[in-house]
């Protein structure tokens, strides 16, 4: 029997159209950031990565996933929000470790590598 992964952190993608939903996205950032002690990314307007709508990244330590999963299932505006751990293996953590709040999108599988190296997992900086 094989050791299971260890999460070293976590993601969630907020999704947004950049016409008809960033308003809401920001608010959920907003609430976001004054809430919970987390890294936001920059706003993707164009897809980046796996990504098959604009969004952003907030990445965050495993103690924070207890607030913070739970106030996006209800703080959301209605937007599609994926939540993965970081695992080391960006594949299964985008494709099969995953949740969904709100509706799933597509996730690109040929762009994840099924492995990667601990030094190129970036740590948590808090910017909130």
């Amino acid at each position: 029997m094989s050791t299971p992964p260890t999460i070293l952190s976590w993601h969630a993608h907020v999704y947004f159209d950049p016409a008809s939903s960033r308003d809401r996205a920001e608010r959920v950032r907003s609430g976001i950031a004054a809430r919970f002690k987390v890294q936001l990314g920059r706003w993707h307007e164009v897809l980046v990565g796996p990504h098959t709508a604009p969004m952003y990244q907030v990445a965050f330590e495993p103690a924070v996933f207890a607030e913070l999963v739970p106030w996006l299932a209800l703080n959301r505006e209605a937007l599609s929000v994926l939540v993965h751990p970081n695992t080391l293996a960006p594949r299964a953590d985008h494709l099969e470790h995953a949740l969904w709040l709100g509706t799933p999108l597509p996730v690109l599988s040929d762009v994840l590598p099924e492995r990667i190296e601990r030094a190129r997992e970036s740590p948590i900086v808090p910017n909130t």
